[in-house]
């Protein structure tokens, strides 16, 4: 977990979640999950028989498992990458890389500039997708979600100025770039007319319901209609017609006031208030004020469209997706035709949700599916299980002004407040509290949905009740969900479910905590976040966790990349990461013989870390490409 996280926790304890957002299981409670025949039961069905893994041994038609071709790599300390006997990896962009001649290279001790900031690689770089222009050019589009101001200034952020805030709204965001395959690796492309940096400060479209209302106008924009920036971009998703979407996380820490200011309920559900996560911006920078500008705030925490192809093009925030803490953004196309969108809410207790847009993907004319995502029906998700099952049923609820409950009566006067609040709207309708629900991926078949619930301490207080996909009390290790909606149709209201793993740690337990079955001492990991497939269903797993590798965390090292068969629930570790770091991010070149990576916050509060740079220099988040040797398919 990075720093700003904890921080943003620190400023904003989960406090009490209203009684009406307990789980619906049928007889499942705390104390069956704290007998031992009970856990272990859990830990055997969690990657054994249920409906679902039955249909995942035949999902690709022909009752084979994806081919896992390497040898597993052990867990590491070391401050560098390990990758499988006969791969290798490079560094392809760090943070603070020029995308432009003309602008200075980067700096150890913080000694960049704004101006240079500006046409620099951001920081912590996280989700990214490849956008091929030929078969050897393309297009990368990487977040950059967040600073570590220890590194991106001299002072480590004690003594703040104007101008040191502008650097730091510069490297949030997203970088655009070109690259070129040059003797069989990857390389920037300097001064490419795709070259582009979305900041802090870059002009954005408001559209969708929430566009132009009352809850979305401030006195520097009263239309409604047109933000300024986008920061926090944590993971992202992509769309059949080329764009890329970035998913706005904790907006919420770049806001505070000197004065003392609530903004009631609805803020405090989304952590805005008078005492930001440190960033400092709301002193120098008036918009992020909330005593000044109150619903500044407001314009924030959406899925956000951008056009990698036309540098000239506007983003556009869509708010018909919901506004929450957005991790990832996994786009299908239906069997009938309609863009289905699944969203996690990366906090402890939040929700799964889901979009379906109003009209039909139209393959031979890509123009045409531009805003497909303009407007929608937005769900929730509630799951069930029978008493002692890691599976269940589950159904999608409509968040629909005038429909559940949502309704002027219960405080959402239109469907733009049901969108701007919909924490609140999945509240009201009863949706399941999840332990963080992360990243989200749709198994290349199209017939099955993955997430990643990376943990929560809170679980079994506060509202969270233990049970079905949150199986465990004071969750430190995380879990993948995965459902199958009901006759292959993702616009179905209705879904089972089970769990694909427990992560756990078998050397320090025996119970619950050791794991589900497909987890042992060779694949043990915490905190499972990036997800994604390549298109013969390996599922590949990013974790962000404890890499103290003591007590719980013992063995486990720092943080890695594993891969998995979700048909037989093997994993095997195939990376591990530098010290402090997390492992986030994910895409591949056209042919799949290239894998780029993220590597965020290396060093984090000052650990000892120099990576990638080695020696004294300073550590940079970076992205990373690997190889195989032989110039194979990866992970084959």
């Amino acid at each position: 977990m990075s720093q700003f996280d904890k921080q943003d926790q620190l400023n904003n304890p989960v406090t009490e979640t209203p009684d009406f957002t307990r789980m619906v299981e049928e007889g499942l409670n705390r104390r069956q999950f704290l007998g031992g025949a009970a856990i272990m039961g859990l830990g055997a069905l969690a990657s054994s028989y249920s409906p679902i893994s039955e249909a995942m041994q035949s999902v690709s038609g022909k009752g084979l498992s994806p081919d896992i071709g390497f040898k597993a790599v052990p867990a590491s300390t070391a401050d560098t990458i390990t990758v499988p006997e006969g791969y290798r990896w490079d560094t392809l962009i760090s943070w603070g890389d020029p995308l432009f001649s003309g602008i200075e290279n980067f700096k150890d001790g913080g000694l960049n500039s704004a101006a240079a900031q500006e046409k620099q690689f951001g920081d912590n770089n996280d989700g990214m997708s490849f956008f091929p222009l030929s078969d050897d050019r393309a297009i990368l589009a990487i977040n950059n979600e967040y600073t570590n101001y220890e590194y991106l200034f001299a002072h480590q952020g004690k003594q703040m100025t104007a101008e040191d805030v502008r650097k730091a709204q510069a490297a949030h965001g997203v970088s655009v770039f070109e690259i070129e395959k040059k003797n069989g690796s990857w390389q920037l492309v300097k001064d490419s007319r795709y070259n582009r940096r979305i900041h802090a400060n870059t002009p954005m479209m408001i559209t969708g319901p929430a566009a132009g209302h009352d809850l979305m106008k401030t006195e520097d924009d009263p239309s409604g209609t047109l933000a300024l920036g986008t920061f926090n971009n944590c993971a992202n998703g992509e769309t059949p017609w080329g764009t890329y979407l970035t998913c706005e996380e904790n907006f919420n820490g770049y806001f505070g006031s000197s004065s003392d200011v609530d903004l009631g309920a609805d803020g405090k559900r989304y952590g805005v208030k008078s005492t930001d996560s440190g960033y400092q911006w709301h002193k120098f920078d008036e918009r992020f004020d909330i005593a000044k500008h109150p619903q500044e705030n407001h314009r924030f925490g959406w899925v956000v469209e951008i056009d990698p192809k036309n540098p000239n093009s506007t983003p556009k925030k869509r708010t018909a997706l919901g506004r929450f803490k957005h991790e990832n953004a996994a786009l299908t196309i239906n069997e009938g035709g309609h863009v289905v969108v699944y969203l996690g809410d990366d906090q402890r207790g939040e929700h799964l949700y889901k979009f379906v847009s109003r009209n039909r993907y139209n393959p031979d004319n890509q123009d045409a599916n531009r805003d497909l995502l303009e407007e929608g029906t937005l769900y929730v998700a509630r799951f069930s299980s029978a008493s002692g099952k890691a599976s269940g049923r589950g159904e999608w609820i409509e968040l629909t002004h005038g429909k559940n409950g949502l309704t002027a009566a219960n405080g959402f006067k239109d469907q733009a407040e049901v969108l701007v609040f919909a924490r609140r709207a999945a509240t009201q309708v009863g949706a399941t509290t999840m332990d963080r629900p992360e990243w989200v991926a749709v198994h290349p078949s199209g017939k099955q949905v993955f997430c990643t619930l990376t943990n929560n301490k809170n679980r079994g207080k506060e509202g969270q009740p233990v049970g079905g996909p949150n199986p465990r009390a004071k969750n430190n290790y995380g879990q993948i969900i995965r459902w199958q909606p009901d006759n292959g149709d993702h616009t179905s209201m209705d879904f089972s479910w089970d769990l694909f793993v427990m992560a756990g740690n078998p050397d320090v337990h025996n119970d619950a905590y050791a794991g589900s079955s497909n987890i042992n001492k060779d694949n043990m990991f915490n905190s499972p976040d990036g997800l994604g497939f390549d298109p013969e269903g390996r599922m590949w797993i990013q974790t962000d966790g404890k890499y103290s590798n003591k007590g719980d965390f013992e063995g486990m090292g720092n943080n890695q990349m594993l891969c998995a068969d979700p048909a037989s629930g093997e994993i095997r570790r195939f990376l591990t990461g530098p010290v402090a770091c997390e492992i986030t991010g994910l895409t591949f070149s056209s042919d799949y013989t290239t894998m780029f990576i993220g590597v965020q916050h290396p060093g984090e509060d000052l650990k000892p870390s120099h990576f990638p740079g080695g020696g004294n220099s300073t550590p940079r988040s970076s992205v990373i490409m690997i190889r195989k040797e032989d110039g194979g398919v990866i992970g084959s």
